[in-house]
């Protein structure tokens, strides 16, 4: 194989197993950003409707293949990949929506573009820019990729809807319009070239003619005495590129089903034996034409090389990262499935970590419950209307039963005290949900922000379940502790606050007048003051360790042990039930296969690449 057909032989390769794997850039609502076969030159064969571009694409191919008719019978685009093959093989066809399939007579490969057109369009003569792939490998083609455009047409007939033009002239433009796209226009030589839809569109997208080749049909058909040198030789309408003149199999040999490589012959003798065109016969035909595009395609591509190389090895580290990203396929042994688990725990427990310990946020929100809220709610507590002057004197009242007290009234401080010290046990309950509640949360995220646990839904559900459990404990453990912190207060009252209460009875210095003052309002008043006063240096105790039992009982063990009881469990688990929690989400699965696929391909590209010589 010479370089020249290695070179395309590569491209089409590439370009074909772009569009296996839906890396195809073209009109069809795919990706808008370059892809690899954006970047790789193809050519957009462009006419007017009936100006023979059907022609001309069997005449390269060498097989009556495409549908015929009249109006518009080009209604989807047609990406056609041609594949050399060696002498003597059998060609064969093969579409990429029938990929098991391989065609080897090309009658029915035209049957199935119109099968495949009208499943998208319908039996109508509507218009769709889904393209439909086709690869024809022969021994009689040149590597090629060639997308056959439907025809430019100017009004729209009955059964098309009013768009129709537009619509046509959009879809051609989204492909020509691409600089790596050569445009093959195709015009009649029995109609004025001026007029010609492909070549007003050609100059619009390609103005300087760089990329723009010229190919006339229907010569044999012109008026008598008349030609068409002055296109053909680039005087009346210039181009870069040289002009090709072909000569299309007539109505009469396609109804005696002539083959095309009679007709190629056909061709041949007709420019050899023209007065007009003998000279240029070397220059002329679908043959020429082929080889013509083929040896600009591999100019192009060789052009094209540094860039391409570029965007592969781009697509390459992205894909490779991505594939990083999303992990390794799942073991199949039952030590690697374990490990992986406990490796993915361990991933989790570090983030959910980071954010008690503030390298990620969300562990702040416990010291705001520390800071804030439970001071606020100790100083909502109703301490007012529990020490008002009839609460006090009732309860002091009750507690003396039948005698009267003589000194102070124990009793009635004990109830007074834990009377009030009750209240505390809303705050400390609360307080203790509210870390529950904020390490419940916290769990939630770091599940989430664990990007290795996402492959693994059923995984997911089970380490944050087993989670949660462990909080539940943590907070029941908790808020007993808290609780008992409270009861500790009221089971005993400080020593050194009874032992102030005479000597501040008797501050007065008249324990006669005390003693008549013992049941008047200033008496009841002193003692709710005295209770406050113990309240407060209680509340002040509690504001301290009510969150240090928060912290030791919940953030502390939920740090320490949260998943312990967990990977007890899955200690336990055998294959089938390892394999159960390793059960991946079926869309990643198939993204990673599609990244392994592409992976594959961009790598295999370089490597060839890489080993064709460019030698000129």
């Amino acid at each position: 194989m010479t370089t020249m057909e290695s070179l395309i032989g590569l491209v089409n390769r590439i370009q074909r197993a772009c569009t296996v794997l839906g890396d195809f850039g073209g009109a069809d609502g795919g990706p808008t950003l370059p892809t690899l076969w954006e970047e790789l030159p193809s050519v957009a064969v462009v006419g007017g409707q009936s100006s023979g571009k059907s022609s001309v694409l069997e005449s390269i191919v060498g097989r009556d293949f495409l549908p015929r008719g009249s109006g518009i019978v080009t209604r989807r685009p047609l990406v056609l990949q041609l594949h050399k093959t060696e002498e003597g093989r059998q060609e064969y066809a093969e579409f990429l929506h029938l990929p098991r399939r391989r065609f080897t007579d090309f009658a029915l490969v035209r049957k199935e573009i119109q099968d495949e057109t009208d499943r998208m369009t319908g039996k109508t003569k509507q218009i769709s820019p889904v393209p439909i792939h086709l690869s024809i490998y022969s021994p009689n083609v040149v590597n090629l990729t060639l997308i056959d455009l439907p025809g430019l047409t100017k009004v729209a007939v009955e059964g098309q809807p009013d768009t129709i033009v537009e619509d046509i002239d959009n879809m051609v433009r989204s492909y020509v319009e691409k600089p790596n796209c050569i445009i093959l226009a195709i015009s009649p030589a029995n109609q004025d070239i001026a007029t010609s839809d492909a070549m007003k569109l050609a100059r619009e997208v390609d103005p300087t003619g760089e990329r723009t080749f010229g190919v006339l049909t229907k010569l044999d058909l012109m008026d008598q005495g008349t030609n068409a040198l002055d296109v053909l030789e680039g005087r009346s309408f210039r181009l870069q590129q040289p002009w090709v003149g072909i000569v299309n199999r007539s109505q009469a040999d396609i109804n005696r089903n002539v083959d095309m490589i009679a007709a190629r012959r056909k061709e041949r003798e007709y420019f050899a034996t023209s007065p007009d065109y003998a000279h240029l016969a070397d220059k002329m035909g679908s043959e020429y034409l082929a080889k013509l595009l083929s040896r600009h395609l591999e100019s192009v591509i060789r052009a094209r090389i540094p860039g391409i190389t570029s965007l592969i090895n781009k697509t390459i580290d992205e894909l490779e990262s991505e594939m990083e990203h999303l992990g390794r396929p799942v073991a199949v042994d039952s030590g690697a499935q374990l490990y992986t688990i406990l490796e993915l725990c361990r991933a989790f427990d570090r983030i959910f970590k980071e954010h008690l310990d503030g390298g990620r946020p969300g562990g702040d929100r416990i010291y705001r419950i520390f800071d804030n809220q439970l001071p606020a709610a100790l100083r909502k507590l109703p301490f007012d209307r529990h020490l008002s002057l009839q609460n006090v004197k009732k309860v002091v009242s009750e507690a003396d039963g039948y005698q009267p007290h003589l000194i102070a009234p124990e009793q009635g401080y004990r109830r007074l005290i834990e009377g009030a010290l009750n209240y505390f046990r809303g705050p400390t309950e609360a307080t203790t949900d509210a870390v529950h509640h904020v390490l419940k949360e916290l769990v939630r995220k770091s599940v989430g922000e664990t990007e290795e646990l996402r492959r693994f839904p059923t995984l997911q559900a089970e380490l944050a379940a087993a989670a949660y459990e462990a909080l539940e404990r943590f907070r029941e453990d908790s808020r007993k502790t808290a609780l008992r912190l409270v009861d500790m207060e009221a089971s005993y009252l400080t020593v050194e606050f009874f032992r102030k209460l005479p000597q501040e009875v008797e501050k007065g210095g008249n324990p006669a007048a005390s003693t008549i003052d013992r049941y008047s309002e200033g008496h009841f008043r002193r003692i709710g003051s005295n209770v406050s006063s113990y309240i407060g240096m209680v509340s002040e105790t509690l504001k301290n360790s009510i969150p240090k039992s928060a912290v030791y009982c919940q953030v502390r063990e939920a740090k320490r042990s949260l998943l312990d009881h967990f990977y007890t469990q899955v200690g336990k688990k055998e294959g089938k039930e390892l394999a159960k929690l390793l059960d991946e989400d079926p869309s990643l699965m198939e993204h990673r296969q599609q990244c392994a696929k592409k992976l594959e391909l961009y790598r295999a590209a370089r490597e060839e690449i890489d080993s064709v010589s460019w030698s000129r």
